[in-house]
């Protein structure tokens, strides 16, 4: 196949791989209890606690690392898309087979993510809590983005404006009593949808209408693959993904002092802010591989974007919990002299190795694990 700006031989797309993989590499890094064993109490003092703090999510108000995570995977999710789609419409798939792909993929989606949580909680806590995570969020989020793939631009920024505006006016102007403080924990329009669907709000104050604006990261992911795939220089493409994330990270600031960035109720100025900081890291990505040309360099991440659903499930569903068990007797063994803490930390790094070896295996045997 004849390679353009962005696209590796056999259609890969390295800059999201790249992208995906790094994302995907942080969020797999939470199965091995390493984050909560940097930000627990007995590390306060070292240099690793605010490390640590930064993976874990803020109660409320502001902007952590591990905010960025779930939408920084669906922007490039909806990125991937939007390639992949393309191709197979080049071979002649008609548009009828990709609706019956894309709604098979959401339907697994969704159905894996109420297996996971069940399987986690044993269908105790807040019924509708499974809706928050990453693969039910990405199952409505996908759908919707697809059924836009062939619209015009002027369309898909519309979706996802008019997506953004309805969530601010439902937040402002909710008039229920009781449920009409736009932005206080358990007191807005999401809680009190959520009672009414399911007896009850979140503990966590997490609010399931979240699926609505959500999908706007995964429209933007279809909107950055414009842009990559427009055909002009390196400068030119650079410029517009910077601008255009530029104008995101300025807006969703800018609003911040009237509509607070939460990531909790997925606020219009936390969609703009990290909206904005997705586009500007899918330039980092395309400037480091695209125009500085450090692919080598980057097959560490790039393994495990080329798996990143898999290596999700597997480490989620059990299979981090089961290398540590495997590990954690030799560390205590070679380790224990260095203390408790240490000796799990070293044990949590090597479960995290563990699942990257796994992707490398798979990469190594070209074996990529598709949902």
């Amino acid at each position: 196949m004849r390679e353009n700006n962005v696209m590796l031989r056999e259609g890969r797309v390295l800059s999201v791989d790249l992208y995906r993989g790094v994302v995907m590499f942080l969020l797999i890094g939470r199965a091995t209890g390493l984050y909560d064993l940097l930000a627990s109490p007995a590390m306060e003092g070292t240099v690793l606690h605010p490390i640590g703090l930064q993976f874990m999510h803020l109660p409320w108000h502001g902007l952590r690392l591990a905010d960025l995570a779930q939408p920084f995977f669906m922007f490039i999710s909806g990125v991937a898309m939007a390639f992949s789609y393309e191709k197979r419409w080049e071979r002649g798939e008609s548009w009828r087979d990709s609706l019956r792909r894309a709604l098979r993929r959401s339907f697994l989606l969704l159905a894996i993510g109420w297996a996971l949580y069940f399987a986690g909680s044993n269908g105790r806590g807040f019924k509708g809590e499974f809706l928050n995570d990453i693969l039910p969020q990405l199952a409505v989020a996908s759908l919707i983005a697809f059924l836009l793939l062939r619209r015009a631009v002027q369309t898909q920024i519309g979706v996802a404006l008019g997506l953004i505006i309805l969530t601010e006016s439902l937040y402002r102007f909710w008039p229920v009593s009781g449920y009409n403080q736009p932005f206080t924990p358990g007191h807005n329009f999401g809680a009190w949808l959520d009672t009414v669907l399911f007896g009850s709000a979140s503990a966590e104050n997490l609010v399931t209408f979240n699926l609505v604006p959500a999908s706007t990261f995964v429209i933007l992911g279809v909107l950055a693959a414009r842009l990559l795939k427009n055909g002009r220089p390196h400068k030119k493409m650079l410029a517009n993904l910077i601008g255009t994330g530029l104008v995101g990270v300025a807006l969703g600031l800018s609003l911040d002092p009237v509509t607070p960035v939460i990531r909790k109720l997925c606020t219009s100025s936390f969609v703009l802010l990290v909206g904005g900081l997705a586009i500007l890291s899918l330039a980092l990505g395309y400037w480091l591989i695209d125009v500085m040309k450090f692919r080598k360099r980057s097959v560490f991440f790039i393994v495990v974007g080329m798996n990143p659903l898999f290596i999700y499930l597997f480490a989620l569903s059990g299979g981090a919990d089961w290398l540590y068990r495997i590990v954690v007797p030799f560390i205590i063994a070679l380790s224990g002299w260095m203390g408790e803490g240490p000796a799990l930390i070293l044990t949590s790094l090597a479960v995290w190795g563990l699942l990257w070896a796994l992707c490398y295996w798979l990469y190594r045997r070209k074996i990529f694990i598709r949902i």
